[in-house]
């Protein structure tokens, strides 16, 4: 059956765009234009994943997810947002999000994601754990760990470490992290990345190798034993 999924966001530009994506990638959609045209829709009739935008005017994106969990309703939630600050990526994921795309996005990050998000949803929860070595991340509970020691990362840090531990021992150029992780385009000079990958070294210790390869990017190694 194929899945429908919700577009919020007040901006009908960018609505549009996002709805005829998704049908293009084989979904059926719905729109709302603002937070109480979404819960009326969920009430009406559910679906099975809500692409909501977090800055929405009378009642923004976080407000429509604290009434949908209170209510039970435990639609997955992909979380659009322009905003940068962590605490506030944080807060999203304690509320229940499922994901978050930062904007500017691509379209087949998007896709990609909604995918991702709607394969676990749909009870497939064996292949959930990555697990690196002795470095073990789960994308359902967003919880990391080494070893026997609990990691705590940042929503962006556990985001740049799934992409990592999903392409284990395959070197990840600088360009692909900057588009998946943070939408950058191709060629955007920025030291964000490096920054990143200084904090998850540290975080990591000596557990799991992150190699920079001069002039491409990154690549994750289980640690020789």
């Amino acid at each position: 059956m194929t899945a429908t999924i919700l577009v919020v966001d007040d901006e009908p530009n960018i609505n549009d765009l996002i709805c005829d994506a998704l049908r293009l990638a084989g979904y059926q959609t719905r729109s709302a234009s603002h937070g109480m045209q979404a819960l009326n829709t969920l009430r009406e009739s559910p679906v099975a994943l809500v692409v909501l935008d977090i800055n929405m005017p009378k009642m923004d994106g976080y407000e429509v997810l604290t009434r949908m969990r209170e209510a039970g309703d435990t639609t997955p939630v992909i979380i659009l947002t322009a905003r940068q600050d962590r605490d506030d990526t944080n807060a999203g994921f304690k509320l229940g999000a499922d994901d978050f795309v930062k904007k500017p996005f691509g379209i087949e990050e998007l896709t990609l994601r909604v995918a991702a998000v709607l394969r676990r949803s749909s009870g497939e929860q064996q292949s959930a754990l990555i697990t690196t070595g002795a470095l073990k991340l789960n994308p359902d509970t967003h919880e990391a760990s080494c070893g026997e020691h609990a990691l705590d990362l940042s929503a962006t840090e556990f985001r740049l470490l799934q992409t990592l531990m999903e392409n284990t021992n395959r070197v990840m150029t600088k360009d692909q992290l900057l588009r998946q992780i943070w939408g950058f385009d191709a060629g955007t000079e920025t030291t964000v990345l490096e920054t990143y990958i200084s904090y998850l070294r540290k975080k990591l210790g000596g557990t799991v190798t992150i190699r920079t390869v001069r002039g491409v990017g990154y690549q994750l190694l289980a640690a020789k034993k």
